[in-house]
Formats: structure tokens, C-alpha cells, sequence
């Protein structure tokens, strides 16, 4: 999952920056079938709890309500790969996320949680919170992107300088982003998120293993049993090569999914991937 850090192609893709930045992929979405409830388009309103939970209440204007609230492509959709193409395998997930993945192999399983993230601080307009380290500990913080500074190499010493005028848009921010996806993933990402209990999940958590390959997954839903405080959740990912981001199918358990249970034992196992219990982190 983790690109290598390599100045020669740090120097390369400054070049590529300072292109317009290709539309986003607007290849028409394969449908199996469309809701005609059109309101039913969010993790919240597509996904109640099963009898006897209650879905934890996120705070107003929080991460967790940020993610309770992610907008789906309608019912039914096919998650396409950035190429276009359907990605397989196709029935692990029941539901895709409606936000891109750009047309560059990318936006893959790390990558897809820091782009959640950054989304939502942008929204908030906390820019100086929007900072992820590449893979070998280089910080890339938004704010200095978005104030015209640009990534200097020379050996190996990486730096900020600035190179052009200050810019908010939007499309400057994918741009930051695509950067940030090039050179930051799973190894990374695991460093910088806080280690924590399960008995302690919260939306916004991250399953997470570093290395090559490594996988994560966030946590976009939460709801509890009050009688035996048996909590369940929601986990979206985006996966190789880059894809649509998926809410995942609990293929262990077909009467509950798409929620999962805290009760696992000692291992997570989603569609494409196996987490020990112990690999859970929070922002």
C-alpha cells in the first residue's frame, strides 16, 4: 500500500503541480439497480441499527458527525476503480461513498481515511490541522500550501520555499492532497494516530496495519446496546488500486452486516482484510 519516498520523483511531481489539474473521473457510474427514495443517501439514513441498539449521537459540527453523515451514490452502485474500471472483487460492500478518487492511482486504503479527514477539517475551515508526514517523516502541512509554498529537495534534505501566491480554492487543496498521496500511507499514517482500547471505539477510529502492504479502514458509524453496552459499527475503506471508497458487507455475519461487533476476540476480519483487535487508533 506505501509508495517510497523518492526526491527524484518529489522534483518531477512539482513539475506536474503547476498543470491544471485533471477533472475529476466523469465516466457515468454503472447502476445493478436505483433507489427511488432518494433521501435515503447517507451512512445515517441508509443504515439503521439493529433491534436493541441505539446509534451514538455525534457531537454538532464533530468528525464523528462528519462521517455519520457522508453522502452515498444511490442504492445499488458499482465502486469503480480511478480508471474506470469495476473493481473486484464486487460484492464485498454495500454501499459506495459519493466523493472521488481522481483519475491517478492514488487515493488507495490510507489514503482514502487522510482524505476523509482533511475534507472535513477544510469544511471547517481548520486549515492548520490539515498535516500528514510522508514516509520518511516529512511534514506536509496544508496551510504552508495553501500560503503559495511549494517542496524543495536538494539530497536529501526536503524543505518548504515559496513559489507562487496564495491560493484557497478547492482544486488547490486536491492538489496538496494528490501530494499527500504520493508520499504518505500506512506506515506513516500508523505513527501518527493515537493507539487505542476497543472498548474505547469511537467514529473516526481507524483499523490500521503500516507496511508494504498494509491496510486501513475507518469506523464511520457507531451504535450501542444500552441493556448489555455491546457497541456495533460501521467501516468504510478504499482499497488497490485506487477505487471509490466502500462501506464494507460483514461477511462474518450476514444478519448484522453491514455493522460489526466490538465482540470479535482477537481479530477484525473484513472482506479484504484481517486486524487484530490491538491495531485500533484514533486522530
Amino acid at each position: 500500500m506505501d509508495k517510497i519516498f523518492n526526491t527524484i520523483t518529489i522534483i518531477l511531481f512539482i513539475a506536474i503541480t503547476t498543470l491544471p489539474l485533471q477533472a475529476c473521473n466523469k465516466k457515468e457510474q454503472l447502476l445493478k439497480h436505483t433507489s427511488k427514495d432518494t433521501s435515503i443517501n447517507t451512512v445515517k439514513t441508509r443504515f439503521s441499527p439493529p433491534e436493541g441498539y441505539v446509534r451514538i449521537t455525534a457531537e454538532k459540527n464533530s468528525f464523528a458527525e462528519y462521517l455519520q453523515n457522508l453522502q452515498l451514490k444511490p442504492e445499488g452502485s458499482i465502486a469503480l476503480n480511478y480508471d474506470g474500471s469495476v473493481k473486484q472483487p464486487d460484492d464485498v460492500y454495500a454501499a459506495v461513498v459519493n466523493i472521488d478518487v481522481g483519475e491517478k492511482d492514488l487515493q488507495q486504503c490510507a489514503d482514502a481515511v487522510m482524505r476523509l479527514r482533511a475534507e472535513y477539517l477544510f469544511q471547517q475551515n481548520k486549515f492548520d490541522e490539515i498535516k500528514f508526514n510522508f514516509t520518511n517523516g516529512f511534514t506536509a502541512q496544508y496551510l504552508k500550501w495553501r500560503e503559495g509554498y511549494r517542496i524543495s529537495v536538494k539530497g536529501n534534505s526536503v524543505s518548504w520555499v515559496k513559489k507562487t501566491e496564495p491560493n484557497e480554492t478547492y482544486t488547490e487543496f486536491r492538489r496538496y492532497l494528490d501530494l499527500v498521496f504520493m508520499y504518505a500511507g500506512t506506515l506513516s499514517l500508523e505513527k501518527e494516530l493515537v493507539p487505542t482500547d476497543i472498548s474505547e471505539i469511537e467514529i473516526g477510529s481507524v483499523f490500521i496495519k503500516g507496511g508494504s502492504p498494509g491496510h486501513a479502514v475507518i469506523v464511520v458509524d457507531l451504535a450501542e446496546n444500552k441493556t448489555t453496552g455491546d457497541k456495533i459499527f460501521i467501516i468504510a475503506q478504499s482499497y488497490m488500486p485506487a477505487q471509490d471508497i466502500q462501506i464494507l458487507k460483514n461477511m462474518e455475519n450476514n444478519k448484522l452486516s453491514p455493522w460489526y461487533s466490538t465482540n470479535i476476540g482477537d481479530i477484525l476480519v473484513t472482506p479484504e482484510w484481517k486486524f487484530k483487535r490491538t491495531q485500533l487508533r484514533r486522530f
